[in-house]
């Protein structure tokens, strides 16, 4: 009895722990939770009615992934991205995405090749339905299946990382390209990436790995420049 007891304990903690990182990754991720928020364990088990524990393994999760921040004193904190440090994501970012991007583009497989149009398909379904944390995850998927197709997970597991702190930044500017001249583009901008990919040439995939990098930058600089005060430098 007490065996299936802390089993189904310890279910009910995984469960709670998993609800709690999406709650809290998608309070991020959209913003609601500001970078630079403070974390308390007891106040998010008491919000969520559970105990600390499965809060705790959420916020290890949410650590992992870079999204929260333990700071020498030991507070948790919603990890802060300071504008000035824009231009040092943005070369880590092309860096990456351009290496991962390449290596597909020569080391594909065919059913890789497949799950990279079937994740670019449901993000084109996102775009259309208006979604930002929709287009957001999808965009992200759509990337790391071409990263699981550069076959090295060095590379694949810091790109994910750096493409998950830079889902607060797109979600951030969703709202200003879609209802630009550029919603258009918008979901056709995977289009050159893929057809590289495709036609193996890894020149071509590397490039338009950079061209779309710098898209996003160009984007984001816009929103920024339109929808923050002159006292903000960019």
């Amino acid at each position: 009895m007490m065996a299936a007891k802390t089993e189904t304990e310890n279910g009910a903690r995984r469960h709670g722990g998993r609800y709690i990182y999406e709650e809290l990754r998608k309070q991020i991720l959209t913003l609601k939770l500001r970078p630079g928020a403070q974390l308390d364990e007891v106040s998010l088990a008491a919000q969520f009615g559970l105990s600390r524990s499965p809060v705790r393994d959420a916020l290890a999760r949410l650590i992992a992934e870079g999204l929260v921040t333990i700071l020498p004193n030991r507070t948790t904190l919603v990890t802060p991205f300071e504008i000035e440090d824009f231009p040092n994501y943005v070369a880590a970012l092309d860096l990456l995405q351009r290496t991962v991007t390449r290596l597909a583009a020569s080391q594909h497989r065919p059913e890789e090749l497949a799950a990279i149009r079937e994740a670019d398909e449901l993000y084109l379904q996102a775009v259309n339905s208006g979604d930002f944390q929709e287009m957001s995850e999808r965009n992200k998927a759509f990337h790391m299946a071409i990263a699981h197709a550069s076959h090295n997970p060095y590379f694949t597991s810091t790109y994910e990382r750096l493409l998950g702190e830079g889902q607060r930044l797109l979600h951030l500017h969703f709202d200003h390209v879609v209802s630009s001249a550029s919603a258009h583009r918008l979901g056709r901008d995977h289009d050159e990436i893929i057809e590289a990919i495709a036609a193996r040439d890894a020149e071509a995939a590397e490039k338009a790995a950079h061209e779309h990098t710098m898209l996003f930058q160009q984007r984001f600089l816009d929103y920024m420049r339109q929808n923050l005060t002159a006292a903000i430098k960019l």
